[in-house]
């Protein structure tokens, strides 16, 4: 465990026992939810290629249109 990582925890361990456990459901969904996402993402790259590709030919079929700049 690093430094900085001992250093939050100790901070955390100052909490209530609610915000402890809360804080530690925050960083467990968080560890997790990388892990979810690379696999979802893996997963998924032939769907996403296809919709690329259908992005691609609507775009040279003249049916997209620029978005527009937020600025003015």
């Amino acid at each position: 465990m690093t430094k900085a990582l001992e250093r939050a925890f100790r901070e955390a361990s100052k909490l209530p026992e609610t915000e402890q456990d809360a804080l530690a459901e925050a960083i467990r969904n968080e560890v997790l939810g990388d892990d979810e996402w690379e696999r979802s993402f893996s997963a998924s790259s032939e769907a996403l290629e296809e919709l690329a590709d259908e992005a691609i030919a609507e775009h040279r079929a003249g049916r997209t249109q620029p978005l527009k700049s937020g600025k003015r």
